[in-house]
């Protein structure tokens, strides 16, 4: 029986059909300019970007020359990069233009599709931001898109780790800049922690296509971006608590799988009081007396380390480092860490080096970062079932846009067996099977150890000829995956989201040259070798082809659906044909966290036998429906977090703005008097309270306040016993005072002098309370949850607590500011007055939930030329035992010009 809404489907098509329809128009009038366009000369065609830009200036907009523009960029294509663009890209293309995301299957070429939208909005003047999930991505993007670009007359850069704030300020400047979520991200912060309007880098948010939006909108979105600097060196009480751990049972902690948390029974908080008291590490009678705050976090931490996280699962040690492995996309991160302290838990634990904690200077989260822009679009092969979160955060539509050709790809239903071992036994029969056949498989797993239990098995039987690629062989992914196609060829990969590189039936030969040909001259041999290499790959297609395409082989379901379909997707490219499979057990994780505890008693019972397989489209649509409970959470969780970050951002936006127009101000002296004024005020009333009499006035604190606050010693007690003084006397009296005293410092210290010191004291005073006041957001986060308990709502009590914090900080700002400007005085007059530079900072990548960093110490905000050692003094490129703790991702102290991690940090 077919449902009404099916049947208007079947009658109408989609929501999604009838949207796509309404391009049908556009493409028409698109294509209605090909042919007189193809007859222009390649300076004529460039010429074109120059009359746009003159149409916009008259008053056009950018949706009316879509057409013109969108033909324009096909021919170009055509000249420039030998290539056209499909009538579906020019969907995707009108798509990303109309600031929503384009979802569009693996192999349909994204990277074309965004030149559309991009060159179309660059024709303003305001720049377009091209956002990869990586350098490597960005660089390569800008560099084969950037011949585009410039034949038809528009400039392009890339911004990559490692560069200088004048290289960043010119790549800023172009009509179109590449660069990853993680440094637009960074700019930002540290754009906000600059003296001057020069010194900032970026101007303005204007339009930005994000690529992989899923995984930097959603994935990455549940981690704030942060700055921070140094703490005090805590490694020693990090090592004595992880001694504790091992010392409690089972029964002194629960672990709650589902939520990732773990804490403390009571029993077992008892028993740790005593250790703790043992050791001298216990203040008062309990743990949770509010002197033992931090030693709290610490054994929290240190319990986190042993039962939550899995050592090859969750990370890697490796040359006396603890390296995080990505739970997306299984690679190693090195120079990531975990924040709150939870990477130094996990060094003590694993025994390897404790690194220094860090605390945080600025922060924002991708969610408040990608909202400042005035048009936002993506672009991605599985958004669709994160449409809901796209449009409520972001109010971004998801729009499929349609495939060039037809899918081939037969999508099976999973096969469920009651063991691992069962699963793992059928899955090395089907490897085996599908090799001996000449289909190239893709087996995804979804850690390091499953991957190599199943490559230690496939070895037990008799296959020898595979690939493995995880975090641990990372180096080499490229190539591994550009030649997962070739018939009989069999890849283990642990998770493909994001990984860049697309899978060609046969192999990539562009690769293949790059690997066999290497550096091997231009000549008659070298073009016979690659007429070889190109024909072999033929053959090699038609042979994979002809066994039925890439079989993707998944060996377990993941949380989100997204990640599966990303794996599926791999197959079926461009029309191929292609295969797809499930295999699971009732031990996988989701299937034991979230699928029915009584399932493995009823398959017993039904008389299902050890290596039997039950496959229904059933067990499908059970197992969706609990991927949907575990995405469904996980937005509430990012959705709380922005809550809250929301709060913080409010009045982010009011700190960064006011310290722009302090930068843009020629001169600061209402400013600085309006603050002294109010200073003075509230000095006043603290001291000479309403509608007292003068007998009840603390004239002596009044006066010892204004010799602290103003450097002025005021004859205050004297006034106050004037027959019929009032207190505005005494404030107005105070105000004269105070403002010929400022008036006499500025002018000894000349004009420009003084504005140069008000205006650095202001912005410094500024961010050094903003960072307090970050602290007092953090403490307050952590703590205001409990007050559930009193039946209050956490939320709402955070905003208040952090509005009056909030008050409080600009008080004390006003009171600080006057403070010093009263007490500067002038040793030897400021170098040309230049303003302060920002000083060298780490840059993290943290959640507030798991703590996961990607950025770690390394990332540090580098303004030009070689970071400085541990020490704050310049490296000596010929001395690598004087570098101290170099980031991975870093430029390497020796010059070179590689960063760390590629020449002197390589491993070994």
């Amino acid at each position: 029986m077919v449902s009404f809404g099916g049947l208007a489907r079947k009658l109408l098509g989609s929501a999604n059909d009838r949207m796509v329809k309404r391009y049908d128009q556009r493409i028409r009038a698109i294509a209605a300019y090909e042919e007189e366009f193809a007859a222009l000369t390649d300076e004529e065609l460039r010429g074109k970007t120059d009359e746009f830009r003159a149409q916009l200036a008259d008053g056009k907009t950018v949706d009316d020359l879509l057409a013109p523009a969108f033909a324009v960029v096909r021919e170009g294509a055509k000249r420039a990069l030998g290539m056209r663009h499909f009538d579906v890209q020019m969907i995707g293309g009108m798509v990303l233009n109309s600031g929503a995301i384009a979802e569009m299957k693996t192999g349909e070429g994204k990277t074309l599709v965004a030149t559309l939208a991009v060159y179309l909005n660059a024709l303003e003047g305001k720049g377009v931001h091209v956002v990869t999930v990586n350098d490597y991505l960005a660089s390569r993007d800008a560099d084969w898109m950037g011949r585009l670009y410039r034949f038809l007359g528009l400039t392009v850069d890339t911004i990559v780790h490692g560069m200088s704030d004048d290289q960043r300020r010119a790549a800023y400047a172009c009509d179109v800049t590449y660069a990853t979520n993680n440094e637009l991200g960074f700019d930002y912060l540290r754009d906000n922690m600059k003296y001057e309007r020069g010194q900032m880098v970026q101007r303005g948010h204007h339009y930005a296509i994000v690529d992989e939006v899923d995984s930097i909108l959603i994935d990455e979105a549940r981690t704030p971006l942060i700055i921070s600097g140094p703490l005090d060196d805590r490694s020693d009480l990090y090592k004595t608590i992880d001694k504790f751990i091992p010392q409690l049972g089972p029964e002194d902690y629960d672990v709650d799988e589902k939520q990732r948390q773990v804490s403390f029974t009571e029993d077992g908080t008892e028993k740790l009081e005593r250790l703790l008291e043992a050791a001298g590490h216990l203040h008062g009678d309990s743990l949770y007396d509010i002197e033992n705050v931090a030693i709290v976090h610490h054994v929290n931490n240190a319990l986190k380390a042993h039962q939550l996280f899995q050592r090859d699962k969750d990370y890697i040690v490796r040359n006396d480092e603890i390296v995080i492995i990505d739970e997306f996309t299984g690679r190693m991160m090195p120079g990531r860490r975990y924040s709150e302290g939870l990477h130094q838990a996990l060094e003590a634990k694993e025994g390897v080096t404790v690194q220094p904690e860090n605390q945080t200077l600025a922060s924002i989260t991708f969610q408040n970062y990608f909202r400042m822009y005035k048009k936002l679009a993506g672009m991605t092969g599985t958004a669709q079932t994160e449409a809901a979160e796209f449009g409520d955060i972001y109010g971004l539509d998801v729009i499929e846009v349609p495939t060039n050709q037809q899918i081939q790809r037969l999508d099976e239903d999973d096969e469920v067996y009651r063991t691992f071992e069962e699963k793992f036994r059928a899955i090395a029969l089907e490897i085996k099977d599908a090799a001996l056949r000449g289909q190239p498989i893709l087996v995804g797993t979804t850690s390091i150890e499953k991957s190599e239990m199943l490559a230690e098995r496939l070895r037990k039987e008799g296959l020898k000829d595979f690939q493995v690629l995880n975090a641990r062989y990372h180096e080499q992914e490229a190539y591994i995956v550009s030649q997962a196609g070739v018939p009989g060829a069999v890849t283990i990969a642990t998770n493909m989201a994001g990984r860049g590189t697309d899978i060609q039936l046969g192999g990539n030969a562009e690769m293949r040259i790059a690997r066999e040909l290497g550096d091997m001259p231009e000549g008659p041999e070298r073009t016979a070798l690659e007429t070889q290499i190109t024909a072999d790959i033929k053959r090699l297609k038609e042979e994979a082809m002809a066994a039925g395409g890439l079989y993707v082989l998944a060996t377990e379901r993941h949380e989100s659906r997204r990640i599966d379909n990303q794996l599926r997707g791999r197959s079926g490219r461009q029309g191929d044909p292609g295969r797809s499979k499930f295999y699971l057990s009732l031990q996988d994780d989701l299937m034991r966290i979230f699928g029915s505890e009584r399932m493995d008693s009823m398959l017993t019972k039904l008389g299902l036998k050890e290596d039997e397989a039950i496959v229904h489209p059933w067990i499908n649509k059970a197992l969706e429906k609990a991927q949907k409970k575990v995405e469904a959470r996980n937005f509430d969780i990012r959705k709380n977090l922005l809550k809250y970050d929301d709060v913080m951002n409010d009045q982010r936006r009011v700190i960064f703005e006011q310290r722009i127009e302090l930068m843009d101000a020629p001169e600061l002296d209402e400013t600085v008097a309006d603050m002294r004024h109010a200073t003075i005020d509230a000095m006043v009333a603290r001291h000479i309270p309403e509608r007292a009499y003068p007998e009840q006035w603390s004239t002596q604190e009044l006066k010892a306040e204004a010799i602290d606050l103003l450097n002025l010693d005021l004859p205050i007690p004297e006034w106050a016993e004037e027959e019929g003084i009032a207190e505005d006397d005494i404030r107005e009296r105070i105000r004269e005072a105070a403002d010929k005293a400022a008036a006499e410092k500025a002018e000894r210290f000349g004009r420009d002098v003084a504005i140069y010191i008000q205006r650095n004291v202001v912005l410094q005073t500024i961010d050094t309370l903003w960072r307090e006041h970050l602290v007092n957001l953090d403490h307050l986060r952590s703590v205001v949850g409990f007050r559930g308990y009193a039946q209050r709502d956490p939320l709402n009590e955070y905003k208040s607590e952090a509005f009056e914090l909030f008050e409080s900080m600009l008080a004390n700002l006003r009171e600080r500011t006057t403070q010093q400007l009263m007490r500067v005085e002038l040793v030897r007059p400021p170098q040309e007055t230049q303003p302060p530079r920002v000083p060298e900072m780490a840059g993290h990548h943290a959640d507030p939930t798991t703590g996961e960093d990607e950025m770690g110490g390394g990332a540090q905000m580098i303004t030009a030329g070689v970071a400085p050692a541990a020490n704050g003094m310049p490296r000596d490129a010929e001395n690598p035992e004087g570098w101290g703790h170099v980031g991975r991702n870093e430029p390497c102290p020796c010059g070179s010009g590689k960063k760390f991690k590629h020449c002197h940090g390589a491993f070994v």
